[in-house]
């Protein structure tokens, strides 16, 4: 089933404004960010760049922040090839606002020991929902984001589908540095993450 999914994807005949696209950005970051912050929390992870990241910030030193802007350069690289300028500098926009996002939460919401379930689906839950205002405002937040979005734009691949499995490849690696029920219980908040994206990311139901 093609979809574009690259572009922005609201009824053709009412394109959204810059203000609007801005609006869209700050909003699907502020979620993503949120999400990203309860899930680092409970030291658990996800899948993506995003996921990659966290588990780079407990195996290493370095900050989330750093960390999810550096995995996602070879993805914008990506995205030049594939997609142009546009949708490359949109979405390189909303990974900086979302490394800019986690310093703030950080900052201002300090959170104390969170129950690991509610943290991992609530995590995952905003991060899913960031995601598809993200996506409707032609931007995504690189890395497997735009390899998913790609393969459904060319291949007719359901995006969530595609970043299903290879999310799946990040929740193993972190069987690296992670106990087994943590892993557990980061894949089943991948899974809700996906089906948020599976079942509501359908660019065709809003097409002319």
């Amino acid at each position: 089933m093609p979809a574009d999914s690259l572009q922005p994807l609201p009824d053709v005949r009412f394109p959204h404004s810059p203000a609007e696209d801005l609006l869209g950005m700050l909003t699907g970051t502020f979620l993503a960010s949120f999400g990203l912050h309860l899930l680092h929390a409970s030291q658990a992870v996800t899948g993506g760049t995003a996921g990659l990241s966290l588990l780079l910030t407990y195996a290493t030193p370095l900050s989330f922040a750093g960390l999810f802007m550096l995995v996602n350069i070879p993805f914008f690289v990506l995205a030049i090839w594939k997609k142009g300028w546009r949708f490359t500098l949109r979405t390189a926009l909303a990974v900086a606002m979302v490394s800019g996002f986690s310093l703030v939460h950080e900052r201002f919401i300090p959170l104390p020991e969170l129950h690991p379930i509610y943290a991992v689906v609530a995590g995952n839950l905003l991060a899913g929902v960031g995601l598809l205002i993200l996506f409707r405002h032609g931007a995504s937040l690189g890395g497997f984001n735009i390899v998913a979005l790609i393969l459904q734009e060319r291949a007719g691949l359901r995006a969530g589908y595609v970043q299903m499995g290879m999310d799946l490849c990040v929740i193993l690696l972190a069987l690296t540095v992670m106990a087994p029920a943590q892993v557990a219980l980061s894949a089943l908040g991948a899974i809700v993450l996906n089906i948020v994206l599976a079942f509501n990311h359908r660019p065709e139901r809003y097409r002319a």
